[in-house]
């Protein structure tokens, strides 16, 4: 029996285990390979790993736990996971082993839900990215889309100004209110509300302009729309929804948050140090997080639930 099970091996996950390897408790961290940040050519905001590739960070990471002895690393995937009526959790595996932990923190990251435009998912993570704060950087002074509605999309259109002079909100068929055009046109952003048909631009990143950000994908060069017209621009703004990978969360009991319009995110809920309020169960990292993702708050996030957990495993849990 292991003292605890970590699920997850992106920045959350292995934070958590290292957490636990140096408090010298026996943890297995389950890695699927899944980390939502390997189809990014870079990682953006992470103090000490700027502008680092995501493939590189995840190499030095689990470098880094294993000269702990009391960390396993496993690839595989956790299918179901029962928590035990005296204590403790069985989690078994896709390929029918189980394992058995006294406590279990819960980092699988999240399932980004995109819009279905032709062409934005083999831009997604290059010129096409969800966070500016990520992503804006590499990607500035381009003339940039916002693909959302309502008061997200106008937020989002407004921040983005931050990183270029040209940002157009395209409301793929929903009309704004007035109250929101008067809010764009003080803020210096254009819209455009027709249906959006598709992204066009060169099937390679290297074929057409980019900053070495475009990512191995395509890049993109136009907005098409359902009438037939188009709008230039090189790098495009989306909201995507966050939802659970897998029922894990659901089947131990703990508690989602719904989306909502601004946050579109389905987060379990836990407290400051991540407790998900089911004995012996944390959650940390993009899928504990009801607002926008980051690599930080990840990492931040897997240390104080690996800390709690520690703290529970040293007082008998």
């Amino acid at each position: 029996m292991k003292e605890s099970i970590v699920i997850g091996a992106g920045p959350a996950g292995l934070s958590a285990g290292l957490t636990l390897a140096r408090a010298r408790r026996s943890t297995l961290v389950v890695d699927a390979g899944q980390q939502s940040n390997l189809a990014a050519a870079t990682i953006g905001g992470l103090l000490g790993h700027d502008r680092r590739p995501p493939a590189e960070y995840y190499a030095a990471a689990r470098a880094d736990l294993t000269a702990y002895p009391s960390v396993e690393l496993r690839s595989g995937e956790a299918v179901t996971a029962v928590r035990q009526d005296g204590g403790g959790f069985v989690v078994t595996f896709g390929d029918g082993s189980s394992e058995h932990a006294r406590t279990m923190i819960l980092a699988p990251g999240m399932d980004y839900r995109i819009p279905p435009v032709p062409g934005l998912a083999e831009r997604w993570g290059g010129s096409v990215f969800h966070c500016p704060f990520c992503h804006g950087w590499e990607l500035r002074e381009r003339p940039m889309a916002v693909l959302a509605t309502g008061a997200v999309g106008v937020h989002g259109a407004l921040n983005l100004r931050g990183w270029t002079d040209s940002v157009t909100l395209l409301t793929n068929g929903t009309p704004l209110t007035d109250g929101q055009r008067d809010l764009l046109t003080a803020g210096g952003v254009a819209w455009d509300e027709r249906p959006v048909a598709a992204l066009d631009g060169p099937r390679a990143a290297s074929d057409g302009p980019g900053t070495g950000f475009d990512g191995p994908g395509a890049g993109l060069s136009a907005v098409v729309f359902a009438d037939g017209g188009a709008l230039d621009v090189t790098a495009m703004l989306v909201k995507s929804t966050l939802y659970q990978r897998g029922t894990l969360a659901r089947d131990l009991g703990a508690t989602l948050t719904a989306p909502d319009e601004m946050l579109s995110v389905e987060a379990i809920a836990v407290d400051p140090m991540g407790r998900t309020g089911v004995p012996g169960l944390y959650a940390a990292g993009d899928a504990a997080t009801p607002v926008p993702p980051s690599m930080a708050a990840a990492v931040a996030s897997g240390y104080l639930a690996g800390a709690a957990a520690a703290v529970e495993l040293a007082a008998g849990y």
